[in-house]
């Protein structure tokens, strides 16, 4: 089916099951890519439509998508009051038993399904005609590896259905993706043993010491993946970018994907 404009309408049926906010360019007929992008862990959409809006890619429809489930007043030491402001991606909130801090690959099929399953594969691609090539994503800390995981995932070549015109196309490749500190799930690597590497691009963002995106996850990321850019910054966590000099790195790669 020909390729349409998204609407905000067209994305009325994703709630309340997927809270998301659209940032469309200042002309929306302008928009050739879309930019999904996935906060951290305990964050909301809300800031990142902001970021969103700060880069203002042009020609670019940035959707910003909230965790799929709250995390409890409980867990971060105040008492219920008003509506959630913190949410996470994972299946659960699950401790590591080597660590004893919170798992980094709690499962994420909740999420899987929510975001490829009904956002991207019901409503971008079979009803407003888009393709997974079409797309960049990013994602800080547990949303990227929410980012990371549906990459991997998509290389298995599910077939994507035009309903409309009956007509199906594998889509195995996102146009790229933007992780700042978070490692791939290992969960979310297919399990067939004569897998490929996925083409998908990835640009692979984190401080000197990070934890998550230590060496070992960078050479899970370099087995599984066949373009891989890694950006050490000098800083010792994985924060996101806070000045210019951390900045360039993802600004240029995300012009040379949207461009491309």
């Amino acid at each position: 089916m020909p390729t349409r404009i998204p609407k905000p309408e067209d994305f009325n049926h994703l709630s309340p099951s997927l809270h998301i906010s659209l940032i469309f360019p200042e002309i929306p007929e302008t928009t050739t890519a879309i930019l999904i992008l996935f906060h951290g862990l305990g964050d909301s959409e809300a800031s990142f439509a902001s970021f969103a809006k700060s880069i203002n890619l042009p020609g670019v429809l940035a959707i910003s998508v909230r965790g799929v489930s709250p995390i409890p007043p409980a867990l971060l030491g105040s008492e219920a009051s008003g509506p959630p402001r913190n949410f996470h991606w994972g299946d659960d909130l699950t401790l590591s038993p080597s660590t004893g801090d919170l798992d980094t690959d709690p499962g994420f099929s909740k999420a899987e399904g929510l975001v490829l399953g009904k956002l991207i594969r019901e409503t971008l691609i079979e009803k407003c005609g888009w393709d997974t090539d079409d797309i960049v994503l990013f994602g800080f800390g547990q949303g990227g590896s929410l980012a990371l995981g549906l990459s991997s995932k998509i290389r298995q070549g599910e077939r994507v259905v035009d309903v409309t015109e009956g007509n199906g196309a594998a889509s195995t490749t996102f146009k790229g993706v933007v992780t700042i500190g978070g490692p791939l799930p290992t969960s979310m690597i297919p399990t067939i043993s004569a897998r490929g590497k996925s083409r998908t691009p990835i640009l692979a963002c984190h401080g000197r010491s990070s934890e998550n995106l230590d060496e070992d996850a960078m050479d899970l990321l370099r087995k599984e993946f066949a373009f891989i850019r890694e950006v050490k910054w000098n800083k010792s966590n994985d924060d996101m970018p806070r000045n210019k000099d951390e900045m360039v790195p993802i600004m240029r790669f995300f012009a040379e994907k949207i461009r491309g």
